[in-house]
């Protein structure tokens, strides 16, 4: 990697850190630079307005979360066990990126100027991914593998149900002191509880 890629790397880091701890309104681009280490015309140079960074920060990381659904897709392992293996993977990437469900309401929710430009860009890249996973499904069902069930329906609930206790992890850790080993166990605990509710969720009623 040129010293040029370098840079424009460290401005992306730099920028998702500051978005993720500020919100957007909060960070200028004058803000990135210092904590990049250049000067604010680079900035401007590699990504032209504080908004094409932020967008194309969060179009990585939706991107990142909306690939999570094709991993195991080689494995010959049944459907039923990659399901669960990628819930799994879900959970930990949100574990790996805790601020990413605050920023989406506070950026992306709230404002649907960038919600419409954000889901503008991802759709048509990101297809693909949901035609295969509701490809595989649907075949699931028609086998009487898994009880009928949509795809966005399915989709939605692992999401929503990944998702919630990351909202209420403030809540937790300062109303009853957890500490962070006690929230790394909660969030295992988590885990397996949100794996087992989906799964048992879309076991056909004969089984």
């Amino acid at each position: 990697m040129n010293k040029d890629n370098n840079m424009e790397q460290q401005i992306l880091q730099c920028a998702e850190e500051l978005f993720l701890e500020k919100g957007f309104s909060l960070v200028s681009t004058t803000d990135i630079a210092k904590k990049a280490g250049c000067n604010q015309a680079l900035v401007h140079y590699y990504f032209r307005t504080k908004e094409n960074l932020f967008q194309q920060i969060f179009q990585a990381k939706f991107t990142k979360f909306l690939y999570i659904f094709t991993t195991f897709d080689d494995s010959d392992e049944p459907f039923t066990t990659r399901l669960r293996k990628k819930i799994e993977a879900h959970f930990d990437l949100l574990i790996e990126n805790r601020q990413i469900p605050f920023l989406i309401v506070n950026e992306l929710i709230l404002n649907e100027e960038r919600r419409s430009a954000l889901v503008k860009n991802i759709y048509n890249k990101n297809l693909e991914i949901y035609r295969r996973f509701d490809h595989e499904l649907q075949e699931e069902i028609q086998k009487g593998n898994i009880r009928p069930i949509s795809t966005l329906d399915l989709l939605i609930n692992i999401v929503s149900m990944n998702i919630i206790i990351f909202f209420m992890l403030p809540l937790l850790e300062s109303q009853f002191n957890f500490d962070d080993e006690e929230i790394a166990e909660l969030l295992q605990q988590r885990k397996h509880e949100v794996v087992e509710t989906i799964m048992c969720s879309i076991r056909p009623k004969n089984k």
